[in-house]
C-alpha cells in the first residue's frame, strides 16, 4: 500500500491538481489491460458520457494497465481506501476478497453470449451488488464481458480431450476455482498476474492459459500460443467497482448520470469482443496458430472431467456458497426461458 500511496502521489504532482479543483468530483479509473482492449473502449464511453452529461462537475480519469497498481489485490485495496474510485476486475480478482464469487466462474454453466448477457444485467446483479456491499465491499456498478468466452490455449500441442491436458503449465489468476479446475483437468495450474502473462509464455514459466481470442491477440500472447481449443468452459465476466463512499457523494442526479454512464460502457464490453473476434482469429491464424472445435462427444468429456467443481464450491463455502449458486442457476433458468419465449415469437 506505502508503494501505491507513492505512486499516486508521483501521478498527482504529474498531472497537478488542476483539473480536480474544477469539478465537483474526480473519478479515477483503472483497468489492468492496455488500450487495445474493450475495457479501454468502455472506460473511454463511460468518460465521455459522464463528463458531458454532468455538465463538466464530474472529471473521469483512466489509468490503463499497471500504471496505479500492478495487479488485482493492490487495485482492490486502492478502490477500499478511495485513491481509485473505479476498478474493473474479474471474478477471479475480485475472489481475494470475496471467494464465494466464484460462483460465475464455474464451468460450463451458460452456452451462448444472448444467456449469459441476460443473466449479468439482470437481478442477478443486484444479487452480488447487495451481497458485497453487506459485508462491505465496494458498490458494483454493472457486470459486463472481457474477452469474450475462456478457452484452452497453449504453446505445445494441440488439445481435443483433458488428457490432452497432462503436464501443461496452465497460468489462472490466484483463485482457488480456477486452480482446481486446470487440476481436475490434468493440468499444472500456475498463478500469474496478468502484466506478467507475456514474459511468463516467453520464458516457458507457463504454457498456456484459459483466455478470450481478443485478450489472446491484443496483448500479443499468440507470439507464443499456437493452439487454441474453443471449448468455451467459461464466460468472461467483468465486474466495474466503485467505492461507495464516492457513490454516495453523488446527489442524486450526478448518481442517475453515472449509472446511465456504466449502462453505455456495458454496451461497449458487450459488443466489442464479438466485433474483434473476427480479426482476432485471422491474426491468431496468420501467426501459425491453430484452432480446434471439440466435438459434442469430446465436450461432453471435458464437462465430466470439471463436474466435480459445483460440490467443490458449496463444500467450500457451505450455505452462502450455496444461496448464490442457487440463485446463479435460477438466473440462467429464467434467461433461457425468456429467450426461448422470444425465439418461438420470432418464428
Amino acid at each position: 500500500m506505502k508503494k501505491l500511496l507513492i505512486v499516486f502521489a508521483a501521478f498527482t504532482l504529474i498531472f497537478g491538481w488542476t483539473a480536480a479543483f474544477a469539478a465537483d468530483h474526480t473519478m479515477r479509473i483503472v483497468h489492468l489491460s492496455n488500450t487495445n482492449d474493450e475495457d479501454y473502449d468502455g472506460a473511454m464511453t463511460f468518460k465521455d458520457y459522464v463528463e458531458a452529461r454532468s455538465n463538466g462537475k464530474i472529471k473521469v480519469e483512466i489509468f490503463s494497465g499497471a500504471q496505479l497498481c500492478g495487479n488485482a489485490g493492490e487495485c482492490y485495496e486502492a478502490t477500499q481506501s478511495n485513491i481509485i474510485q473505479i476498478h474493473q476486475m474479474t471474478i477471479g480478482g475480485i475472489s481475494v476478497a470475496f471467494p464465494e464469487l466464484q460462483v460465475m466462474d464455474l464451468p460450463y454453466m451458460m452456452d451462448n453470449d444472448s444467456v449469459a448477457e441476460e443473466v449479468l444485467t439482470g437481478p442477478f446483479l443486484n444479487v452480488l451488488r447487495q451481497h458485497v456491499l453487506k459485508k462491505g465491499g465496494p458498490r458494483i456498478m454493472t457486470l459486463t464481458n472481457t474477452g469474450g468466452w475462456r478457452n484452452i490455449a497453449n504453446t505445445k500441442r494441440p488439445v481435443k480431450s483433458p488428457a490432452d491436458m497432462k503436464g501443461l503449465r496452465i497460468r489462472t489468476i490466484n483463485s482457488p476455482l480456477q486452480q482446481t479446475l486446470v487440476k481436475s483437468m490434468g493440468a499444472s495450474a500456475t498463478p500469474v498476474a496478468w502484466p506478467e502473462v507475456y514474459t511468463s509464455l516467453a520464458t516457458g514459466v507457463i504454457d498456456g492459459s484459459k483466455n478470450g481470442i481478443t485478450d489472446i491477440v491484443g496483448m500479443k500472447f499468440h507470439e507464443h500460443i499456437k493452439h487454441l481449443t474453443l471449448d468455451g468452459h467459461a464466460y468472461m465476466a467483468s465486474l466495474w467497482i466503485m467505492n461507495e463512499e464516492s457513490y454516495q457523494a453523488l446527489d442524486n442526479e450526478q448518481k442517475r448520470v453515472v449509472n446511465d454512464g456504466f449502462r453505455h460502457l456495458g454496451q461497449v464490453c458487450f459488443a466489442f469482443p464479438k466485433r474483434r473476434a473476427i480479426e482476432a482469429y485471422e491474426a491468431f491464424k496468420k501467426a501459425g496458430g491453430k484452432i480446434y472445435v471439440p466435438t459434442a462427444s469430446e465436450k461432453d468429456a471435458f464437462r465430466k472431467a470439471a463436474s466435480p467443481l459445483k460440490k467443490w464450491y458449496t463444500d467450500k463455502y457451505g450455505a452462502e456458497g450455496a444461496a448464490l449458486l442457487k440463485a446463479y442457476e435460477k438466473a440462467i433458468a429464467d434467461a433461457e426461458v425468456k429467450l426461448a419465449a422470444q425465439l418461438k415469437e420470432n418464428m
